[in-house]
């Protein structure tokens, strides 16, 4: 769990380069209450960490509705490629 850190007050607004560190924490609900709610504060009141937000929240739900499994070709190119590393 994210937690706001200790040199920032309490009622401190969150900066945007803050909000930038712990954005991904931040969307997957990782984060204290307390520093959660300022996150959103300054995602509120931040046109371009707002846009950031969207665009991660875009992303997430294009990698959720992608078919989960894995592609066995990729897979033996990889083992492939390790055993190249190993035998050189």
């Amino acid at each position: 769990m994210i937690q706001r850190p200790w040199y920032r007050r309490k009622t401190s607004p969150a900066s945007c380069r803050e909000v930038g560190r712990v954005l991904q924490h931040y969307l997957d609900n990782e984060m204290d209450p307390d520093w959660a709610a300022r996150v959103a504060e300054h995602l509120e009141a931040c046109k371009d960490c707002g846009l950031e937000e969207e665009t991660y929240r875009e992303i997430k739900a294009s990698l959720g509705r992608q078919k989960s499994g894995v592609n066995e070709d990729a897979v033996a190119r990889l083992h492939e490629f390790g055993r190249s590393l190993t035998d050189g």
